[in-house]
């Protein structure tokens, strides 16, 4: 299947500095019986973005008006724990997030992340501090990530590697998941498929 090419990258970032962050607060769990991603992003973080009432809780950092067309979420230590579940990624980018920065994320998490076309980036706890103490400076703050070079950068800040495994950066890259990578092959399985009839 194919998705949007994920290349290069300059935007806003929204700071969520809360650690060990799970994957039941990213999503949490009476959404989870649905296999369609349209609308999980307006139950991202449900039960911290509205009170009670249902009303938006003017205090949590995504129902901020600087917030509002951020592209880059800049998480605490180890986001992403807890139970393994595909809708937290398609939750964030149905936000409207296409990375997230963090200094470890867990592994489940990470690897449904990029399936689904949400980068995620891991810097050094120092690097990490000092990108949200510049967010916090400047909350116009421009974030570039750099797919092809593997960095990511802001004003004052010389480009910082981060890893991806290879395959990955290639879905990513041409826009694909795994079933799309693979029906690249068609015509040469195809050819082997009729020479050996």
């Amino acid at each position: 299947m194919s998705a949007p090419k994920f290349t290069t990258l300059t935007a806003r970032c929204v700071v969520l500095p809360v650690m060990d962050v799970d994957t039941d607060q990213i999503i949490p769990a009476r959404f989870l019986k649905v296999t369609d991603k349209k609308g999980l992003g307006e139950k991202l973080f449900c039960d911290w973005r509205y009170r009670d009432d249902g009303s938006p809780n003017p205090d949590f950092v995504l129902n901020r008006p600087e917030s509002q067309g951020a592209r880059i979420l800049v998480a605490g230590h180890n986001f992403g724990c807890g139970s393994s579940r595909e809708h937290a990624p398609w939750a964030l980018v149905g936000w409207g997030l296409q990375a997230v920065i963090s200094t470890l994320f867990a592994d489940i998490f990470k690897g449904n992340s990029l399936k689904n076309g949400l980068l995620p980036i891991e810097i050094a706890p120092a690097a990490h501090a000092a990108l949200v103490a510049a967010r916090t400076q400047n909350p116009q703050l421009p974030v570039t990530v750099d797919l092809h070079a593997q960095t990511v950068a802001w004003p004052g800040q010389a480009p910082l590697q981060f890893p991806i495994d290879p395959f990955s950066r290639t879905c990513l890259l041409e826009g694909v998941d795994e079933l799309g990578y693979l029906q690249k092959f068609t015509p040469q399985a195809e050819a082997y498929e009729a020479a050996h009839a």
